[in-house]
């Protein structure tokens, strides 16, 4: 044991002398003369004890006396036992919530015991000291700085919620923790986490960083893949698991299949290997789940993973054209398409681009744009979207961006055009395939919809009778009408377009919340959605709604495919380049110290209770006398 302030030692050489002096000194009383003495030997006798300097006899209260002297001198002297922890006064805690904190081989799981570790080191700070925590394990947060109130301190500790992220980076954090340390200079950075985690090059700390490691087991079992793959009759189901752990296991595979099981299979695998299943399901289908059991595992949130069916539901296409075989075949042959054709005499539309998502027209020009995406072939005049100067024939076809997804399986070199028509571009437009007399398709986006211009007639050309005919339109309407990604992991936001007549865009959770738009946690801009907060794995629903009916409603898959968070072996050490040259942050026996001065003054004040209870026995019993003659 030591001490922080030894001279107030000193004191119990000053002060213990003078109580026993109080003790030695003769008491002062006035003289009176009496007749005998013989009545009074008892207090010749008290006389004679408290002459000066007599002997000293046994005394209770001098023996609590000096006990109560003795604790508050070993109180003010702040004794301290070394023990694992910190000794700075200005603490600053990183504290790891990331996936992998979830495991369960610290009871009940690695974030309570991180929790517990951090109250340890609260519970540690002197008198004067600070404390700053800050969170790590998705998006870095810093709940309070410089505090020395510890009620808040173990307040905001035991709010702290896990994050299901996809990674852990140290860079932000030390970074953060370093302009902190350096205006300190009795600074300490207490790392806690399992260690997993990314740790930034080419920077010093400018004081002592400590780890406390948190963590044993190394086994686990994750499913890192699953995807649903459409076809025109059926649809493949591929799932993937993967064993982090260093034997070979077996773990049982459960398929839901909407909701209800429908297949379980068993998975043996290797360590570090991984095995995968693979089955065709029906095209209703809309939603898997696949489960692990929970066996031996010592982190079960990765052992789900979700699926939703990427088909296309229907979407209605209107087509204005006075006639087209070859656009109306072509567009027949497209799965998820209900094309009406209108004449080009009609050009009014009333619909909302949520009702008709994209309008084709088919040489001809309407004075007023509808909702919703649009696809010019061979338009005859201008428009606010492009200017018409003019015609030329014979163009020499050259493409521009071969790796354009409009050009995905696409050759043009075969095709031969009569006469196209000579387009001026806005600013919107990037040009996808160019000709010497000028653009011949061009795409692009404005006002939050998406355009394709083609500069020629299809029935002045030979491209229809290509095999790169139906392959391009196929690209053109999958620009036109993209399927939003329905596969995303945490973290992730999801964006889908949303038409401008809809009125409250929500977003159903996995644990049933739900966000909305009116209440801004549902962000719409530019007839886009965003939503932002997917750190929970599960089935996401957007619906559009307009009043109270649902005009359109998509689901998202989200999942946790986090190989650095199921790798959930924990690190002994972490190298970490301090100031002072270390490297190590391992936190040693003698690393922090243990004040108990708190205990000393408890003993005081129950020393001066029994002091004070000792000198006042007799009123005490006087009291509890008359006590008893009154209740009886």
């Amino acid at each position: 044991m030591s001490f922080l302030t030894p001279l107030a030692l000193l004191g119990a050489a000053i002060v213990g002398p003078i109580i026993v002096a109080m003790y030695l000194l003769k008491l002062r009383r006035e003289e009176r003369v009496i007749s005998s003495t013989f009545l009074w030997q008892r207090m010749v006798r008290d006389v004679e004890a408290n002459a000066p300097w007599q002997k000293l006899r046994r005394n209770l209260l001098l023996l609590l006396q000096l006990l109560l002297m003795l604790l508050l001198v070993l109180a003010l002297a702040r004794p301290f036992l070394p023990v694992t922890g910190i000794s700075g006064t200005n603490l600053i805690i990183i504290f790891d919530r990331s996936t992998s904190m979830l495991a369960t081989d610290e009871p009940p799981t690695r974030l309570e015991a991180a929790r517990r570790q951090a109250l340890a080191l609260i519970d540690q700070l002197p008198d004067n000291g600070r404390a700053t925590i800050i969170t790590i394990g998705g998006q870095m947060e810093a709940p309070i700085a410089a505090s020395s109130d510890r009620r808040e301190l173990r307040r905001i500790i035991a709010n702290i919620q896990p994050s299901y992220s996809t990674q852990s980076d140290l860079t932000q954090a030390l970074t953060l923790a370093s302009a902190l340390a350096a205006r300190e200079p009795d600074s300490e950075v207490a790392i806690i986490s399992d260690g997993n985690v990314t740790i930034p090059d080419g920077l010093r700390v400018p004081a002592r960083v400590r780890y406390f490691p948190i963590g044993r087991a190394s086994d686990n079992v994750a499913i890192n893949a699953i995807a649903l793959q459409p076809g025109p009759f059926e649809q493949t189901l591929f799932v993937q698991a993967i064993n982090y752990g260093n034997s070979p296991v077996t773990r049982r595979l459960s398929l839901y299949y909407d909701g209800i099981l429908a297949n379980a299979v068993d998975l043996t695998i290797d360590p570090g290997r991984e095995q995968s299943w693979t089955e065709t399901l029906p095209t209703t289908v809309a939603v898997v789940e696949a489960r692990l059991d929970e066996n031996g595992d010592a982190l079960p949130v990765d052992d789900r993973a979700y699926a939703v069916s990427p088909q296309r539901e229907t979407v209605k296409v209107r087509l204005v054209s006075d006639g087209n075989r070859f656009l109306e075949t072509g567009l027949s042959l497209l799965p998820g398409l209900e094309v009406t054709r209108v004449p080009t005499t009609t050009l009014t539309f009333t619909e909302s681009a949520a009702e008709i998502p994209l309008t084709i027209f088919d040489g001809v020009t309407p004075t007023e744009l509808p909702p919703g995406n649009l696809l010019f072939i061979g338009p005859l005049r201008s428009t606010e979207l492009f200017t018409i100067t003019g015609e030329f024939d014979f163009p020499l076809i050259r493409p521009v961006a071969l790796e354009d997804p409009l050009l995905r399986n696409v050759r043009l070199s075969d095709v031969n055009i009569l006469r196209a028509l000579r387009i001026v571009p806005g600013s919107w437009a990037r040009v996808i395939v160019d000709s010497d007399g000028g653009p011949l398709l061009l795409a692009g986006e404005r006002e939050g919809r998406r355009i394709i211009v083609l500069a020629f007639d299809l029935h002045l050309s030979d491209f229809p009778l290509t095999i790169g005919f139906p392959l391009l339109l196929s690209n053109m309407i999958d620009y036109l009408l993209p399927v939003s990604s329905v596969q995303l992991t945490t973290g992730q936001p999801i964006v889908a377009p949303v038409d401008s007549s809809i009125e409250e865009v929500r977003v159903i959770r996995p644990d049933g919340r739900v966000a909305s738009s009116r209440d801004g946690q549902v962000q719409v801009q530019a007839n886009q959605t965003f939503y932002t907060d997917t750190e929970l794995p599960g089935i996401y629903t957007l619906e559009e709604r307009r009043g109270n009916e649902v005009i359109t409603s998509r689901r998202f898959a989200i999942n946790l495919f986090a190989p650095n968070e199921s790798q959930i072996t924990p690190q002994r050490d972490l190298v970490i380049p301090q100031i002072s040259g270390a490297q190590s942050t391992v936190a040693r026996e003698r690393d922090g110290r243990q004040e108990i001065w708190r205990w000393l003054a408890l003993a005081a004040l129950l020393v001066l209770l029994i002091e004070w209870l000792y000198y006042q026995r007799n009123t005490l019993t006087l009291l509890r006398e008359r006590w008893r003659r009154r209740t009886a």
